[in-house]
Order: C-alpha cells, then sequence, then structure tokens
C-alpha cells in the first residue's frame, strides 16, 4: 500500500507549500519593481533574469549533495524562511527608497541559490511521500496548482503594482515563503536512511551523480532536450514582459492576466497528461507536446506586426493554448527522471539538471537580452521559436520516445 494512502496530509502538506510559494512566485513583484519603478532596459532584465538563474550553476552539483547527505524537510524550511527574510530586505529597501539595481540583483541572486535547494529538495523529497506509480499523479497535482497559482497570482500582482505600490506586492510575495514554511514544519514523516557514498568527499560524490544521469540513456536525452528548451526559452524570460510592456504597449495588469491565461493551459495540461500516457505511452506524449508548442511561439513575434487587439488575442492563444503542451512535457520528463533513479541520488540527479538545464539557461537569458538590445526583440523572439525544434528532434530520435509508462 502506498504511502500516499497511508499518509494523505503528508503529501497534501508538501502540495500546500509548494502551491502557496508558487503563488509568489508568480506575482513577478521583482520584474515588474524593475521595469516600472528602476526603469531598467533589455540588457538589465539579462542580467536580472541571470542573476536569478546562475546560482543553479554555481551551487547546484553542491545542493544536490546536501540534499542527499541531510534530511529533506529542513533544507525545505530554510529555504523558505531565507526567501522570506530576502524580500523583506527588498520592501525595506523600496520603501527607503534606497533600492537599485545593483541591489536588486543581489537579492535575486541570493533567492535564486535558496530556491534552487528547495527545487532540488522537494523533487527528491517527493519519492519518500508516494511511491513510484504515483508519481505522475503527484507531479500533476504539483503542476496543476502551480497552474492556478499562475492564472490568479499574475493578475494580482499588477494589479497590487499598479492599484497599490509595488512595495505592498513584494511584501506578499514575501509572506508566501513564510507560510510555506509553517506548512513543511507540520509534516509527520521519519524520512527513511539513505544508502551513501561518501567514499572520495563531495568532489566525488558530484562525480558519481553526473555519472548516473550521463550514463542513463533516457537521462541523458532528457538532459540535452531540457538544455535546448531552456537556453532558447530564457530569451522569452528575458524579454516577455518587456516586450508586452513596451512593444506591444499593454499594461501591467493585462500582461498579469495573459501569464495567468498560460496557467489555465497549464491547468488543463496537468489534467489531461495522465489519460494521454496511458492512451499513447509518456514518451510519445513528451515529444508530440513539444511538436504541438512550436508553432503556438510563432504567434508571440507576430503579435508586433499587428494592432494591438490582434496583438492580445495572438498573445492569449499563445499562452492558453502554448502552456498545454509545456505542462505536459514538464509533468511527464520529471516524472520519468523520479522513476528512474534511486533515493539517495534523487538530490545529485535533479542538481546535474539544475546545473546543465541552469547554465544553458543563462546562456539564452544573456543572449536573449542582448540580442533584444541590439537586434529588437522581434528578430531575438523569432530566434528563439526557430531553436525549439532543436530539443523535439533530438527527444524524437532518442530512447525516450519508446517509453510506455512510468512504471
Amino acid at each position: 500500500m502506498s504511502s500516499l494512502r497511508l499518509k494523505p496530509s503528508n503529501f497534501s502538506r508538501l502540495w500546500f507549500a509548494q502551491s502557496v510559494s508558487e503563488f509568489g512566485n508568480w506575482m513577478g513583484a521583482i520584474p515588474l519593481v524593475a521595469i516600472l519603478v528602476l526603469d531598467a532596459s533589455p540588457a538589465q532584465m539579462g542580467l536580472l533574469e541571470t542573476a536569478r538563474a546562475l546560482p543553479a550553476v554555481l551551487i547546484g552539483l553542491y545542493a544536490g549533495v546536501w540534499v542527499d547527505r541531510l534530511p529533506r524537510k529542513p533544507l525545505l524550511i530554510g529555504a523558505d524562511l531565507g526567501r522570506f527574510v530576502l524580500l523583506m530586505l527588498a520592501v525595506v529597501l523600496l520603501i527607503s527608497g534606497a533600492l537599485a539595481m545593483s541591489g536588486l540583483y543581489a537579492i535575486v541572486f541570493l533567492v535564486g541559490a535558496l530556491t534552487v535547494l528547495f527545487d532540488i529538495a522537494y523533487r527528491s523529497y517527493l519519492p519518500t511521500l508516494v511511491v513510484s506509480e504515483e508519481l505522475l499523479q503527484s507531479n500533476s497535482k504539483l503542476s496543476a496548482s502551480a497552474s492556478v497559482a499562475e492564472v490568479a497570482s499574475p493578475g494580482i500582482g499588477g494589479a497590487l503594482v499598479q492599484m497599490v505600490s509595488a512595495t505592498f506586492a513584494l511584501l506578499v510575495d514575501a509572506l508566501t515563503f513564510l507560510l510555506s514554511a509553517l506548512s513543511l514544519f507540520t509534516i509527520r514523516l521519519q524520512e527513511p536512511t539513505r544508502a551513501t557514498d561518501r567514499n572520495g568527499g563531495v568532489i566525488a560524490e558530484i562525480a558519481y551523480g553526473v555519472r548516473f544521469v550521463w550514463g542513463t540513456r533516457e537521462l541523458r536525452a532528457l538532459a540535452v532536450a531540457l538544455s535546448a528548451q531552456f537556453f532558447f526559452g530564457g530569451f522569452f524570460a528575458t524579454l516577455y514582459a518587456l516586450y508586452v510592456l513596451k512593444v506591444i504597449g499593454l499594461g501591467p495588469i493585462m500582461l498579469g492576466l495573459l501569464i495567468g491565461a498560460g496557467g489555465v493551459g497549464a491547468l488543463v495540461g496537468a489534467a489531461i497528461v495522465n489519460p494521454l500516457t496511458r492512451r499513447f505511452g509518456i514518451g510519445r506524449v513528451m515529444v508530440g507536446a513539444l511538436i504541438f508548442g512550436i508553432p503556438l511561439a510563432t504567434l508571440v513575434p507576430l503579435a508586433a506586426l499587428v494592432d494591438e487587439t490582434e496583438a492580445l488575442v495572438l498573445l492569449f492563444t499563445n499562452q492558453l493554448v502554448g502552456d498545454i503542451a509545456f505542462a505536459i512535457f514538464l509533468i511527464s520528463q520529471m516524472s520519468v527522471r523520479q522513476a528512474l533513479t534511486p533515493d539517495h541520488l534523487l538530490g545529485r540527479m535533479n542538481a546535474s539538471f539544475e546545473f546543465v538545464v541552469g547554465g544553458i539557461g543563462i546562456l539564452g537569458m544573456l543572449t536573449g537580452g542582448l540580442l533584444g538590445q541590439f537586434v529588437g526583440m522581434v528578430p531575438a523572439l523569432s530566434v528563439a521559436v526557430a531553436g525549439f525544434t532543436i530539443p523535439c528532434l533530438w527527444l524524437a530520435l532518442s530512447p525516450v520516445r519508446a517509453l510506455r509508462s512510468i512504471d
């Protein structure tokens, strides 16, 4: 009998903690502060996104060792409390008028470091709470609640910034991490004793985890595909908000509603991923989802060529329908990774993915920001759309396509 059935409240508390922290993340308070209060340029937004993602490269592999060595629940709580303190510092600096882009870079970097630790730890903690055949369902639930946050919180964040203040939006963002920590504290489950391989120190443990990922054909294929996806996705991460606000000419509330539409799509994706994988096989579903998303991504640069109303329709369609495909892909690949990896290697497996995908993603953010600055945002976004064909082809030719089920 599964641990999910025996102790449903433990998974529910992890689910709630992740959901409420996602609510804060999707508010987008810090990017809006950078754009609307500090008047950030495309290059500065690229640096801001880079500062957020850089910890995955600098500490990700070490964080994986900590997650495999130490109890995962305290790491999750500590990461939440640390993010709460850092965002409260940003609130104080904003109130005092002392917040500058340099300070925002530092805060975002530290928040990013704790987010890397949290993400590796909770993805490694989940298989402790559920058995392997329930991983896809559990990841779907986590994704669904994140999608609800994506629907609701961007509009709320935009409204708070536009109608109340950026300070209040940051305060609400900070409080979500405190609430997440409190929920995690209530989990009552003794973590099992994990096998260890501390024969050569931290570096040897890191190397062992990397070799495991690279030596497993399916994991290797997913790592390469995700790297390509996130490199070109970094263009969108850097430029999308600036593009919508400055090129298309929409306001913060409409930006929030657009991002929220993506959450609706992701929620649909989370709801249909289980029946799709049962019908067609998880490998084919992953490949098909990536292929389906490419023509929808083209709607974003095309929005600059039409009037504001038509642009809104194109952007809304991309967010609503495109995120269905992306959610299906992300849920499926995460479940495959967790099912293929022994418990004592989950931290290092997830950290290896964070390191590779995060590092390539940073290059994408920097490249996207620079291209947006020097050749324009529309050409930069068009390059990204063309690049999305790479992970589709890679997975289609890999062993992943033949996978049938999570078992």
